[in-house]
């Protein structure tokens, strides 16, 4: 076991180590992505307010991302290190017994209120968390994510249970969320989430689909624009479009690139792609005389999606999901 454990660690490292463009600051500030899920043949024979079936010994629930091993177990006092993480957590109805959170982790809104309250503490940035506040509050169980550095949580580990997490897809996302359900100990919970997610997304993939040509734009100075194996291109295939870009991740595209590939459907992060307030990247794109004879944009087809929920691995991405499907079909 200590063997595999190692071996998993090195394979994680560098996703949990490594020094951050520019545009890894802007994902990590939404987010923090194998396994399968099998639906059985009865149902989708279930009514329409049903759950899913799902066979969950498909999911391996015995290692965290890192080869640390997931025990059962009811912590009374947890830290999260990333917001998605957060999310899971109040979602499976283990809010109450949170203490400490990122700077970053504003949802839900009973987050923001404990905070105000004093009944949870900050512990810093999401890349940069501060291990001395984090050790101070005494933790129990300590849940980590995508962007947190893997030195700081071998050290957490000589005091305290950390868990790390770094889905890269939905079924790793529902992993997420039943293997930390099962590190609560809130696992029936955790299962009902994950079955209302299958239920939602079957029933977008049974819809009919357009299968329009789309670009999702994280920020414009410079252009990021989203590739394969993001869950923004996931929520693209399955609601039935097909990504303009072909690269993995995310990259700089020009506006040249994004002329020639002509989407149909543009969808834009919401806020400047590291913060709130004005939908500048939206501006951009309807502003931009380069872009006018852009399908979408001569079309009107320019949208903008929450950058939380379309970039924290949680149980929100199937909202987006059901958005991107509104854009691209409407």
């Amino acid at each position: 076991m200590e063997k595999r454990s190692q071996n998993l660690k090195n394979n994680t490292s560098e996703c949990f180590n490594t020094k951050w463009s520019k545009v890894a600051l802007i994902l990590m500030i939404c987010l923090p992505a194998s396994f399968c899920v099998q639906i059985s043949d009865q149902s989708s024979k279930k009514g329409e307010n049903e759950l899913m079936t799902i066979d969950l010994t498909t999911f391996n629930l015995s290692f965290d991302d890192t080869g640390y091993e997931i025990k059962k177990g009811e912590p009374k006092r947890i830290v999260s290190l990333s917001p998605s993480n957060t999310e899971i957590l109040f979602a499976i109805g283990a809010g109450d017994r949170v203490i400490g959170v990122t700077d970053y982790c504003d949802y839900p809104p009973e987050v923001l209120e404990k905070l105000r309250k004093g009944e949870i503490q900050k512990v810093g940035g999401y890349v940069n968390f501060d291990l001395e506040k984090v050790l101070a509050l005494k933790p129990d169980l300590v849940v980590s994510g995508y962007g947190n550095d893997l030195e700081a949580i071998e050290t957490l580990r000589k005091y305290t249970k950390v868990i790390a997490f770094n889905p890269k897809n939905i079924k790793e996302i529902e992993r997420t969320i039943l293997a930390i359900g099962k590190a609560v100990g809130n696992y029936e919970n955790a299962e009902k989430i994950v079955s209302e997610m299958e239920k939602r997304i079957s029933e977008i993939k049974a819809k009919e689909k357009s299968g329009k040509k789309v670009a999702h734009i994280i920020s414009n100075d410079p252009i990021y624009a989203s590739g394969k194996e993001t869950f923004i291109d996931e929520a693209i295939t399955i609601a039935g479009g097909m990504n303009v870009f072909n690269f993995s991740g995310w990259r700089i595209v020009s506006v040249e690139d994004l002329i020639r590939a002509n989407p149909e459907v543009i969808v834009v992060s919401s806020g400047s792609g590291m913060s709130g307030g004005r939908d500048v990247v939206y501006e951009w794109v309807i502003s931009d005389k380069r872009l006018k004879n852009v399908e979408a944009v001569k079309n009107g087809k320019v949208f903008v999606i929450d950058a939380d929920i379309i970039s924290r691995p949680g149980p929100r991405i199937v909202k987006a999901l059901e958005q991107v499907y509104e854009f691209i079909n409407s």
